[in-house]
């Protein structure tokens, strides 16, 4: 039984607040009386403050019975922030840090101060993760991140932490100069291998995004689809950017930059290789919308068939009301017995 934002484990015991009234009836049944020929011999025509305050201790006898009562039934809130945790899915995220993702044929006019791919990313990544943006979070799910440029490295593993998660996507940066470039081949195959280390889930799955072609083979990318197939983890692949040219500032040293534009050589056949043969589905991210559409796409296709909220974890009332009945009980009788007192 539910009474407000209050669970009560036991509502039967709820049927002896009634006694209550019995309680009042017996108390006030036991009041003293003295026979006097006249009420004139009582002062002010017998009605004094005491008198108009006798039946205080009949009331608190009752209030004790009724909170005895209550106490019994076990009034208690659910903790909501003891969920349930549920097998979830493992899931990592591929992020393409090379140079083109400086473009900014993503930019969302609310942000105005990030606008690059790789700003529109991070941003829709978080909200992946946490919430927001019409996106759930992903609070029963192990998420990891990896980047990769000419090279492929994990910034932060699977984890269940996602505050530390989503600090490691706002610390992805630019890839340097010397380490410019596109190893989908690399980064598909790292994150693969972290989520075939990871047990504990019942689903895996890798959203990988990127801007360019690959070219930079150290690891092949058909290797890298074999592998993610015999691990059993499906594959989603995100092309990101506009397809015609995009403005981007190209650095040109002391604080400043200048202003090109560049084509978009996105291999949209490879990344929809790599969807087919793993059961993923392969995107196109043309701008901001789109970009935060495919999030949510994502989000919905890999989530779990059934989410619970259990409260394992309680917070208890009933001792307030027995220490209310208690209370109750000892006024009265301190009452009776003193200020309040009856003449036998």
């Amino acid at each position: 039984m539910r009474l407000l934002s209050a669970y009560f484990a036991q509502p039967a015991f709820l049927a002896f607040a009634m006694l209550g009234l019995l309680a009042w009836w017996w108390s006030h049944r036991g009041a003293g009386r003295v026979v006097f020929s006249s009420l004139r011999a009582l002062p002010l025509g017998g009605q004094t403050w005491r008198t108009s305050l006798a039946w205080v201790p009949d009331v608190l006898v009752a209030v004790a019975v009724v909170a005895l009562a209550i106490a019994l039934a076990g009034p208690r809130a659910g903790d909501r922030n003891a969920r349930v945790r549920r097998e979830g899915i493992a899931i990592m995220m591929a992020v393409d840090c090379s140079g083109s993702m400086r473009a900014e044929d993503l930019a969302d006019s609310k942000h105005p101060d990030a606008p690059t791919r790789l700003d529109a990313v991070k941003r829709v990544f978080e909200q992946f993760v946490l919430g927001g943006g019409g996106l759930d979070g992903r609070d029963d799910d192990a998420i990891g991140l990896v980047a990769f440029a000419h090279y492929a490295d994990t910034r932060s593993p699977l984890t269940l932490d996602h505050g530390n998660l989503v600090t490691a996507a706002r610390q992805l940066d630019f890839a340097r100069q010397d380490e410019d470039g596109t190893a989908i081949g690399a980064g598909l195959e790292l994150a693969v291998q972290r989520l075939a280390d990871f047990q504990k889930a019942r689903s895996k799955v890798v959203v990988l995004l990127t801007d360019g072609m690959s070219n930079v083979h150290d690891i092949d990318e058909d290797t890298a689809i074999d592998d993610a197939v015999k691990a059993g983890v499906k594959v989603y692949t995100i092309g990101a950017g506009t397809r015609g040219d995009a403005p981007i500032h190209i650095d040109i040293g002391n604080g400043q930059s200048i202003l090109r534009t560049i084509r978009a050589d996105l291999d949209e056949g490879l990344l929809r290789k790599i969807a087919d043969k793993t059961g993923g589905q392969y995107f196109r991210a043309t701008d901001a919308a789109s970009l935060a559409t495919i999030y949510k796409q994502i989000d919905k296709l890999e989530r779990a068939e059934f989410q619970e909220e259990r409260f394992v974890e309680y917070r208890q009332f009933y001792p307030i009301f027995v220490v209310i009945a208690l209370g109750a009980i000892a006024a009265a009788f301190v009452l009776r017995g003193t200020i309040l007192r009856r003449l036998p």
